[in-house]
């Protein structure tokens, strides 16, 4: 690949956490971006990766931020208004972050709102309150201060981010083959207006990781892809849905709420214990775990037509995510054991020796069925493309610099999630990362190859009705 420079950054580029992701990013950044590598800063407080940084030019700074350091530590690094901050870390609170960078006229992005640390386990907060859907309002409310501030990206990696960009050409593409005449829309109204006159009902972010490694899982270790702190975090959260204007029975132990755009539920049961069915491609039919992302509830805000609680059209949006096989065999350990994990191992490139990622956005209740439209990633196509990184990273660091390049480009857009992003650009970048991006139909419903049905409920007069998806 003939790497090819998409824009520049002026000032200061500070990347905060050096995890997976980080370590994956660093040389996309290097390939595509131009800026000024004496004024390229890492801040990571653990110090494992420090050759790698000092190999590559970039200065290490290496400290905890916290609540108490965080003005001074980041407001030293950019003295003159100019620069970017790409927020990758776990435990830092994003929101007093993206409030400090419109302070400072500093560009910034994340993957996911990250509260501070003892928001996620050992805390006494409700269970109402350690939900994304509080989490985003926030963030709604932080961005409503700074209209037209310095571009502010939240939540914008593989998901929530790359998702929203296929959702979009996924509807265009749909709308072409069921004939329906369009132009591509230029603003919300028209896009939820489109995806209402096609039919759709709901969306699954619908993904299946297949990547296997030659050595066995050992006991006591958990294993993923990518951040086990990260899934650990999210995933022992509430599960959590966008909930759709056709959907007629709550589930069990499901809750609305009576603030903001009340767009969303949430299920009072960890999302890595709540599966539903949903849809892949290569493997077909499979149970996904509902783990809560900001695209769930951004998607489902997004295309609503009218407001409230009961608006004209508003559809279903989850996570259906199926991680690997050592993940799978991680997260039985943990709940058996109601503790979490003492060691945690992500699988490098070099040692996965077979299986890929599949990650797509899987819309169903049209006229056609259910298509799912996304990236289907292997690990060799990965290593070819890119170092440090398997097919999992790969989809997300290539959204990062996606969204790196449009917010240099969009430097006065104040807060945006991903669904507001110009899909064609961000794309345009990362599609020479993302192996194949396919189209599939299928006739698939959530009522299709049930083997038993017991204590389900259920409704036979509608296949897309969420409780059909929902597994017992």
């Amino acid at each position: 690949m003939t790497p090819v420079r998409h824009t520049r950054i002026d000032g200061p580029l500070v990347m905060i956490g050096f995890g997976s992701i980080g370590r994956g990013t660093l040389p996309l950044i290097q390939r595509h971006i131009d800026h000024d590598p004496a004024t390229f800063t890492v801040i990571e407080p653990d110090g494992t990766h420090a050759g790698m940084l000092a190999a590559a030019g970039v200065r290490h700074l290496q400290v905890a931020l916290t609540p108490q350091n965080l003005r001074e530590v980041i407001a030293a690094l950019f003295p003159d208004r100019r620069g970017m901050i790409v927020n990758l870390s776990v435990d830092v609170g994003s929101l007093d972050l993206m409030a400090l960078c419109q302070e400072l006229g500093v560009l910034y992005l994340d993957t996911v709102i990250e509260p501070w640390p003892g928001f996620y386990f050992g805390s006494t907060v409700p269970n109402a309150e350690r939900t994304n859907y509080p989490l985003r309002e926030e963030m709604l409310a932080l961005g409503r201060r700074y209209p037209g501030g310095a571009t502010a990206i939240s939540c914008c990696g593989a998901n929530p981010g790359m998702v929203s960009w296929l959702l979009k050409e996924a509807l265009l593409r749909l709308a072409a083959d069921t004939g329906l005449a369009t132009e591509t829309p230029q603003d919300r109204a028209g896009w939820a207006r489109l995806m209402q006159t096609l039919g759709v009902r709901g969306v699954h972010v619908a993904e299946r990781d297949t990547q296997v490694s030659a050595r066995a899982r050992p006991v006591g270790t958990f294993v993923n892809t990518w951040s086990v702190d990260g899934l650990l975090s999210e995933g022992y959260q509430p599960a959590e849905l966008g909930w759709g204007s056709h959907e007629r029975t709550m589930p069990p132990q499901g809750h609305g709420f009576d603030f903001g755009s009340r767009c969303a539920i949430w299920i009072d049961r960890p999302g890595v214990d709540t599966r539903v069915r949903s849809w892949c491609p290569g493997a077909g039919p499979q149970s996904g775990l509902v783990v809560t992302h900001n695209e769930a509830l951004s998607i489902s805000d997004y295309y609503t037509v009218g407001a409230g609680a009961a608006p004209e059209f508003r559809p279903t949006c989850l996570y259906a995510y199926h991680p690997s096989p050592d993940t799978i065999l991680s997260l039985h350990e943990v709940n058996g054991a109601g503790l979490l994990p003492e060691h945690k191992h992500i699988l490098t490139e070099d040692e996965i020796v077979a299986g890929g990622d599949d990650l797509g956005v899987l819309l169903y209740g049209h006229a056609k069925g259910a298509l799912w439209y996304g990236s289907r990633l292997t690990i060799d196509e990965a290593r070819a493309l890119a170092p440090h990184q398997n097919a999992t990273g790969l989809q997300v660091t290539s959204a990062v610099l996606a969204a790196m390049v449009w917010a240099a480009e969009n430097p006065r857009r104040g807060f945006v999630e991903a669904d507001e992003m110009d899909h064609a650009r961000c794309l345009q970048v990362q599609r020479p990362y993302l192996g194949r991006i396919e189209a599939h139909y299928t006739g698939w419903t959530p009522l299709s190859h049930r083997i038993n049905r017991f204590a389900e409920l259920r409704d036979d007069s509608d296949p897309w009705q969420f409780i059909n998806f929902l597994l017992p």
